[in-house]
């Protein structure tokens, strides 16, 4: 099987109809989730791995989970660390974990309750698990669904965890061409993450939808919700936001921003994108409308006079170079 998520036909084949047959009334459990919940609604969680060669994969690990349910406007109780360890690694190895687990934490203001930690021939190197939960809450967003109509919107910029990523672990490469300060303002972008101010103005206005720009970048996300929403899309490529420094970034190591690991920006199906856009923009939240969903099941990327098909989620451009 290839690197990164599984494929979407193997997750329905092999996961969710596993499921359904067995669970046949709880719906938690589909394509472009962000989070799961229990069939009466009373407990949610969202669980992110993290298995890239990367430093501080326990603040990552921990910004995912919380962010799969903040994203649908659910507030969490607390999350857990689970990390697996080679038999070659240090002490000081988990003591970084740990330490970037409760930053993170920290940065989303989520209480950090610990979690399981082991060393095994089972991996070459860390595996980082979080998992964030929460309890009895209203949560719309957990059940709605997008319909065609609605127009597509994107918080912030994608790729900025990427980048983040890259500018961090590939410094020394990176500065034979660029800046120091270019690449550490790239590397800052790990601090535009916490995604819980949009994600609150967006529930408060009422959108069909939230999802997470993460794994696999926007383009898996478009599909992702697409397929949500059972119709097809069509989006203006030129008007998804993206950092110049990520366009640099990106073109040094030959990947696609626009399949780049994306936490911190969230794509929202709403009916009326251009009041989102001002509603986030009066928070000093960047915003933009890049296009809608549409009837019919076709995926359309207009790049100026040009107009493909979107691709089934492919795996995340990360792991190119990590």
């Amino acid at each position: 099987m290839r690197i990164g998520k599984i494929t979407e036909n193997a997750l329905k084949r092999s996961v969710l109809k596993l499921l359904r047959t067995e669970y046949k009334d709880v719906k938690s459990a589909a394509v472009g989730s962000d989070c799961a919940f229990s069939s009466n609604k009373n407990a949610f969680s969202a669980v992110a791995t993290v298995t890239a060669d990367i430093a501080d994969p326990g603040f990552y690990a921990v910004v995912k989970a919380l962010t799969g349910l903040f994203s649908q406007g659910i507030i969490p109780d607390h999350v857990t660390v689970s990390v697996m360890l080679p038999a070659d690694a240090e002490e000081k190895t988990v003591k970084d974990i740990v330490k970037g687990a409760i930053a993170a934490s920290k940065l989303c203001d989520v209480q950090y309750c610990g979690g399981h930690t082991e060393v095994t021939g089972a991996v070459s190197r860390a595996l980082v698990t979080a998992c964030a939960v929460a309890g009895s809450t209203e949560s719309s967003l957990a059940t709605s669904k997008p319909v065609a109509g609605d127009d597509l919107v994107v918080t912030k910029w994608i790729a900025l965890e990427g980048t983040a990523m890259l500018a961090s672990e590939k410094m020394e490469e990176l500065s034979a061409r660029y800046p120091v300060p270019f690449i550490e303002e790239a590397q800052r972008f790990k601090e535009l993450l916490d995604i819980r101010a949009e994600a609150a103005v967006a529930v408060e206005s009422s959108v069909t939808a939230i999802h997470d720009v993460s794994s696999g970048g926007i383009y898996a996300c478009l599909w992702e919700m697409s397929e949500k929403a059972g119709c097809g899309l069509e989006v203006d490529l030129r008007k998804i936001p993206v950092r110049q420094e990520t366009i640099e970034i990106c073109e040094f190591f030959e990947v696609n921003p626009y399949q780049l690991t994306s936490g911190g920006a969230l794509l929202i199906a709403t009916s009326d994108g251009e009041g989102l856009v001002r509603k986030l923009e009066q928070e000093g939240i960047p915003a933009a409308v890049i296009g809608s969903l549409r009837e019919g099941n076709d995926k359309i990327i207009v790049n100026g006079d040009e107009k493909r098909y979107l691709e089934s989620p492919q795996a995340d451009e990360i792991h190119k170079v990590l």
